[in-house]
């Protein structure tokens, strides 16, 4: 099958060629037709899996009949962070390029001013985080009773971080006879009573076990020391053959001590965590996307939404304190049918996380795959007695990232949440309140320079 047979324009063919994409995805191939065909979707499905361009490209098709209104959106994707609803917006940028279609784009961190004026201009496809959308409705800058077809992209994630509140709120303001298409990577109850709510006769598509990782990702797990585990990372990176990596870390003070210390050793790495500001943030990911460094070590700030191509190698430094991070963290390579190789160094004192892990995914880390040693790594040394140390003790007090602020909405925190490890000791039981959670008050003030899109006017083409 090609995207061809699937019921796409001539103009979206033309622009999916240009990128050089010429089958579908099995979401892909599932999802568009039923999109094209106006019914409701619940699509279970892991990242990496280009479910973004399962709604994207039938909605630029949907959406080229028609004209806009000022203030008054024709469509409306709700995603839980900046992060992720900017690359939404650059895949409209992409595939619609042919098009004469309109977009805004609201989310914490931009001059509430530079949104206003594009929403009064009319645009065809609103992108927005629940905070940021729920501000402007109650200063009466933007109408949805206009808003014939919603997306909640990431619902899973929507949960964790409070927003379900939120979402039902905008939900009960769209007409009621509108299409609505539902994402998820896992389907707990709050989501599915969400779904039963709010959606008519679905239609379900499932192409991934719920919480499993993606099955062209090589996972493997190396035991190693705390007093070990930064020369077993130098020895992976030197011995494997790494294109491009991200190396995820619990704390940001090992990320930028790590960082320091992968560039002494020759490496070309940079770093993203909590602590940098946006337009910080921004430019090293530009860097990484680039090929300007090929290391990037990041906290979990960059654990979901981030998507870069061919990156072929994740190293979790630190086992994950949630187990469903695992999951997305790894999720960063494999992508598109690609093949990945994910990497955990795990110390005695992870055990039990690993365990979470494992429980989660319904395989153990490693098999299937040559269980990992470190190729001429340093020799474990966990018969060190735990006073020596200082990483596993339990009464260590984590450097965490301070808990983001959030909308309005907060939620009860997930089961997955309550099954974090007891050692290293516990982040908050919320996931709102998780280290490196991506920023989405609608107040904060964007340091970087404005997305080109965010006053995309029709016809009108960066």
């Amino acid at each position: 099958m090609n995207f061809a047979d699937l019921g796409l324009s001539d103009e979206l063919l033309r622009a999916v060629g240009d990128s050089g994409y010429t089958e579908p995805t099995p979401i892909q191939a599932q999802a568009i037709p039923s999109v094209l065909m106006m019914k409701d979707i619940i699509g279970i499905a892991q990242t990496g899996t280009g479910k973004t361009a399962s709604f994207v490209l039938p909605m630029i098709d949907i959406l080229s009949h028609g004209r806009s209104r000022a203030r008054m959106p024709r469509s409306l994707i709700l995603e839980p962070t900046r992060e992720l609803a900017a690359q939404v917006a650059e895949n409209f940028d992409k595939y619609g390029k042919y098009q004469k279609l309109s977009m805004a784009l609201l989310i914490g961190g931009v001059q509430m001013g530079d949104q206003v004026k594009a929403l009064e201009k009319g645009v065809d496809v609103l992108i927005a985080t629940p905070g940021r959308l729920m501000d402007l409705f109650d200063r009466g800058k933007i109408l949805l009773s206009g808003c014939n077809l919603l997306v909640i992209d990431e619902a899973d994630r929507m949960l964790d971080m409070g927003f379900i509140p939120d979402i039902e709120s905008i939900c009960q303001k769209l007409p009621a006879n509108r299409q609505t298409l539902l994402f998820s990577a896992t389907m707990p109850p709050p989501i599915k009573k969400l779904s039963d709510k709010f959606l008519s006769n679905p239609k379900h598509i499932e192409v991934a076990r719920p919480a499993t990782a993606a099955a062209n990702i090589e996972q493997r797990i190396v035991r190693t020391s705390p007093r070990s585990k930064k020369s077993t990372l130098i020895d992976i990176l030197k011995n494997e053959k790494v294109e491009t990596a991200i190396v995820f870390s619990n704390r940001k003070t090992t990320v930028r001590d790590l960082e320091q210390a992968l560039k002494r050793e020759g490496f070309r790495a940079g770093q993203i965590q909590g602590d940098m500001d946006q337009s910080s943030r921004t430019a090293e990911l530009q860097r990484f996307k680039d090929g300007e460094i090929n290391i990037l070590v990041a906290s979990d700030v960059a654990a979901r939404g981030l998507d870069v191509k061919g990156v072929s190698h994740v190293f979790n430094y630190d086992v994950p304190w949630h187990p469903d991070d695992y999951v997305h963290r790894i999720g960063r390579t494999g992508r598109a049918g690609a093949k990945g190789i994910a990497i955990t160094l795990a110390t005695p004192a992870d055990d039990e996380a690993v365990e979470n892990i494992e429980k989660l995914t319904g395989q153990k880390i490693g098999s299937g795959s040559k269980d990992a040693k470190p190729p001429e790594a340093e020799k474990p040394q966990a018969e060190v007695k735990s006073e020596a140390q200082p990483e596993a003790k339990s009464d260590a007090k984590p450097d965490r990232e301070k808990p983001a602020r959030r909308g309005r909405g907060r939620s009860k925190p997930t089961e997955a949440a309550n099954t974090a490890p007891k050692s290293p000791p516990k982040p908050a039981a919320r996931r709102n309140e998780q280290p490196d959670a991506p920023v989405v008050d609608a107040d904060d003030e964007w340091n970087g320079p404005v997305p080109s899109f965010l006053s995309a006017s029709p016809g009108t083409k960066d």
